[in-house]
């Protein structure tokens, strides 16, 4: 594992829309490398929950929350049947997950993700098309839940092209919800 990811700031996505997540409810952080993202929800006053392929990436947050080392491509979704108040997804794209991401944000809670798009082998890694997103193809994918903020484009520091998306379950009721922007 890289050191330097234990120390980098949480995107500024995440910052930007975490503020959806119900207060004091669970966040689960998908692909959570070394916790950038753990440690902001957390500090927001929220339980964490990460899960990472890495061992060593698991070890380095351990101390937040709960935590699970699991291969999510390769074996089964270890929560069945429960909800988050928030999801966080950053730089990982497994297509045959988001079924059950969407089905793992619980009434009134929220999606938060962002990672690479097409364009972006122009740039950088990654390069192959089956880890970026194709244009609009979080929209198509998030169909179902409200959506708050999309965004599909090119970013200079550092250069890269990314898709990202805020979406919220609506948690019903008669009169309608505000999304703070």
């Amino acid at each position: 594992m890289n050191s330097m990811h234990a120390t980098e700031n949480p995107s500024a996505w995440v910052q930007r829309w975490s503020h959806l997540v119900p207060a004091g409810q669970p966040v689960l952080d998908v692909a959570c490398g070394a916790g950038r993202h753990m440690r902001w929800l957390h500090d927001q006053g929220h339980p964490v929950v990460g899960v990472d392929r890495s061992p060593e990436a698991i070890a380095a947050v351990a101390e937040l929350g709960e935590v699970l080392c699991a291969d999510l491509e390769n074996g089964p979704w270890p929560w069945p049947g429960r909800a988050f108040g928030g999801v966080v997804v950053t730089n990982y794209l497994w297509r045959p997950l988001f079924p059950v991401l969407q089905q793992s944000v619980a009434a009134g809670g929220v999606l938060i993700y962002e990672t690479f798009a097409t364009g972006n082998e122009t740039v950088g890694k990654p390069a192959r098309p089956e880890f970026l997103l194709q244009p609009g193809e979080l929209l198509r994918l998030c169909s179902g839940l409200h959506v708050v903020a999309f965004e599909d484009g090119y970013l200079e520091q550092p250069a890269r092209f990314v898709q990202r998306i805020a979406v919220v379950r609506p948690a019903g009721g008669r009169v309608p919800a505000r999304y703070r922007l």
